[in-house]
């Protein structure tokens, strides 16, 4: 049998490595779309290829139409199929400025990315599975959004940040609900505070806090936390469940007295 496909988008580092890295773990063929060129990004493919999977890479800023259009082709011509989306790619401000101070040239930098391009690449990616499972009850195909607890979270220094990852809430949930007419089933996984490039200017101020006990499990999460719940989704573990969303925050988000 053929390995099952998975496009992550921003799969080359940070929370979409660790993803990806999960998924070819047990047994994906993988298109990694990036930002950078190949080059640049070849160690990580070659890290993930050693997992023994097709790995290829699709270079796109999915914030452009017509890259968007060629990642979706990419996968096609690479592997013939697509099964799996792992809508993952996502930018912090640029400068984290107060609600009051931010312009909009910063709002639209992070709306044309984590907003409007998750949007229409899931769209047109949407459309691609239900063509291929249209006269095919055996093709198994998902939808996997990677938001943040900052959809649920005020910040009144990033609130673009959040203004996009709430949006991409309500898109999990409205997908879910389209693309159970084709049985295709669509998740949202929510990370707490983890430990990536992006982060790296707050390691050391969430690291504190985490131990002095902001998040139960009193560390800040890993990637490769992220992947395993991704894997455990795209390999059908979490059956029944299309439109849940899964907050893997150590415990960050209980409410204590």
């Amino acid at each position: 049998m053929k390995n099952k496909v998975a496009l992550v988008t921003g799969g080359s580092r940070g929370i979409g490595f660790g993803i990806a890295t999960e998924l070819a773990k047990v047994g994906f063929d993988l298109t990694i779309n990036g930002v950078r060129d190949e080059e640049s990004a070849q160690e990580a493919l070659n890290s993930l290829q050693s997992h023994g999977t097709k790995v290829t890479y699709a270079q796109g800023n999915i914030a452009k139409a017509e890259d968007r259009t060629a990642i979706i082709e990419k996968v096609l011509a690479d592997h013939g199929r697509l099964n799996v989306l792992v809508n993952n790619a996502g930018v912090a401000p640029k400068v984290r400025k107060d609600m009051l101070e931010i312009e909009e040239e910063d709002f639209d930098y992070m709306m044309n990315i984590n907003q409007k391009g998750t949007f229409f690449l899931t769209q047109k990616a949407a459309k691609e599975l239900i063509k291929q499972k249209e006269g095919n009850d055996d093709f198994e195909a998902m939808i996997i959004n990677i938001t943040s607890i900052s959809a649920r979270t005020a910040s009144t220094q990033r609130i673009e940040y959040c203004m996009a990852k709430a949006s991409l809430s309500i898109m999990s949930s409205s997908f879910a609900v389209k693309m159970a007419d084709y049985g295709i089933p669509v998740y949202e996984v929510q990370p707490g505070v983890i430990e990536t490039d992006m982060t790296t200017v707050v390691k050391d101020k969430y690291t504190k806090m985490a131990e002095d006990g902001l998040v139960l499990e009193k560390r800040m999460g890993k990637p490769a936390d992220i992947g395993k719940v991704v894997a455990s989704l795209a390999t059908g573990g979490l059956p029944y469940c299309t439109g849940q969303i899964i907050v893997p925050d150590g415990g960050l988000g209980i409410m204590r007295l």
